[in-house]
C-alpha cells in the first residue's frame, strides 16, 4: 500500500536489493568463517586431548607398571593382570591411532582435517577397550585392598614422582582410558555439527 502518491524513481527498488543481497552474502560468509573456525577448534581440542591422553598411558606403562614388575616380592602377575588389565595393548593401539591422526592432520587449514577416516580405520582396534572396561571394577578393588598398606601407598606414590606424573592419585590414572572411550563420541557428534555435507 502507498501512502505517498508520488512515483518512486525505478532504480531506488533494485539499489536496495542490491544492499540487501550484498548483507545476505557477508552474513552467509561470517556464518561459514564461523563454522570453520568452530570446525578448526574441535579439531585441535580432539587432537591435544589424543596427545595428553598418550602422555597418561606412557606414565601408566613406564611409571608404575615397569617399577611394579621390578618388584616381585610386592606383586604377583596376577595382581598386576588385575589392577593394569591390558592398558599396554591400549597404549600400543592409541600410540598407531595418533600417528594416523597426525597424518590426517591439516596444519595450515585445520578446518579442512579429515580425520573420520582414522577412526573408520581403527573402529574394530577400539575393541580392546571393552576388555579393559569390564576388568576396570576389579583393578579398582584390587587396588583399594593394596592401597590399605602403607607400603603400597608409599610405592605408588614414588613411582608417580620418579615418572614426574600430574598430582593424580594411580585409580584417578586407571579410570582414564574409560573416561576416554565415552569422550569420542561426544567429539564426533561435535566435529559432525561443523562439518558441511560435502565435506
Amino acid at each position: 500500500l502507498r501512502v505517498n502518491q508520488e512515483e518512486v524513481p525505478e532504480n531506488c527498488n533494485s539499489i536496495q536489493d542490491e544492499e540487501q543481497d550484498a548483507d545476505i552474502s557477508k552474513h552467509r560468509q561470517k556464518i561459514a568463517e564461523n563454522k570453520d573456525q568452530m570446525r578448526t577448534n574441535v579439531i585441535q581440542e580432539i587432537m591435544n586431548t589424543e596427545r595428553v591422553y598418550i602422555k597418561h598411558l606412557k606414565d601408566i606403562c613406564e611409571g608404575y607398571i615397569r617399577q611394579c614388575r621390578k618388584h616381585t616380592g610386592m606383586f604377583t602377575a596376577a595382581q598386576l593382570s588385575t589392577i593394569f588389565g591390558n592398558i599396554e595393548d591400549i597404549y600400543k593401539f592409541q600410540r598407531k591411532f595418533l600417528k594416523d591422526l597426525e597424518k590426517q592432520y591439516n596444519k595450515e587449514e585445520p578446518h579442512l582435517s579429515e580425520i573420520g577416516s582414522c577412526f573408520l580405520q581403527h573402529q574394530e582396534g577400539f575393541a580392546i577397550y571393552s576388555e579393559y572396561c569390564n576388568n576396570h571394577p576389579s583393578a579398582c578393588t584390587e587396588l583399594s585392598k593394596l592401597m590399605k598398606q602403607g607400603k603400597y601407598r608409599h610405592f605408588f606414590e614414588a613411582c608417580r614422582l620418579l615418572q614426574q606424573m600430574i598430582d593424580i592419585a594411580i585409580d584417578g590414572f586407571l579410570l582414564t582410558p574409560v573416561q576416554k572411550i565415552c569422550k569420542y563420541p561426544l567429539q564426533l557428534a561435535e566435529l559432525l555439527k561443523y562439518t558441511t555435507q560435502e565435506h
